[in-house]
């Protein structure tokens, strides 16, 4: 497995997982640089006016960013992402205008045929008020002004997603009850779930028993 991406909603804890898994893999780390973004906090003020501008940034961004690992071959080694550049169409038909989201698409289709996919996508999700909570603990100056319908909006539109999404496996983990920066058991479980991921294409919910007893399986 040398492509593994982590993904989910804002404040579900991707770049933590990333940076973890990366150092116990041994792997390259990829992160996305969302703080680069110079139109984010204008858009989490005024979506409809800045949606175009933030998402051909992110859009652009992202895929300068998988062109570069191709040209400097390090898909040969293992990577681990805390994006999925197939995600970035979530936030455009969330946000997007359907004028706007015609010439998105276009031009999403034109890079997405150069990008590789991951070999194993691992999605986190979480109960809004979990995500909330990591969000305000964070303390993005950018994020404080999210709206949480925004925020369960996206939470739904990441579920469509993921429910039709084919293009890699799928492990689906509810982080709610796991503390991968704390527990080392948590994120011992991760790992342990990753190296028996059945190679056959098909997604698996991880699921957990109670905290004293974390014995992983997957369905």
């Amino acid at each position: 497995m040398r492509y593994v991406t982590v993904e989910g909603c804002i404040g579900v804890g991707k770049t933590t997982l990333t940076h973890l898994l990366s150092r116990h893999l041994s792997g390259h780390t990829v992160l996305e640089v969302v703080e680069d973004n110079p139109f984010l906090p204008e858009f989490y003020r005024d979506q409809a006016a800045h949606a175009f501008k933030t998402q051909m940034f992110f859009l652009l961004s992202r895929f300068k960013q998988q062109e570069a690992l191709i040209q400097a071959d390090l898909f040969s080694r293992t990577l681990v992402s805390d994006y999925l550049f197939d995600k970035d169409r979530i936030f455009a038909e969330l946000t997007l205008s359907q004028s706007e989201l015609s010439l998105y698409e276009q031009i999403f289709r034109a890079l997405a045929s150069k990008v590789r996919s991951p070999d194993l996508v691992v999605y986190l999700h979480a109960p809004m008020e979990v995500i909330l909570e990591r969000i305000e603990r964070r303390g993005r100056p950018f994020e404080k002004d999210i709206d949480r319908g925004y925020l369960e909006a996206l939470v739904e539109a990441y579920g469509r997603f993921f429910r039709t999404f084919d293009a890699a496996p799928v492990l689906t983990i509810d982080t709610a009850d796991l503390n991968f920066p704390e527990n080392e058991r948590d994120l011992d479980v991760v790992l342990q779930t990753l190296v028996a991921f059945p190679n056959d294409g098909e997604r698996r919910r991880l699921v957990t028993g109670q905290r004293d007893e974390r014995q992983p399986s997957l369905v």
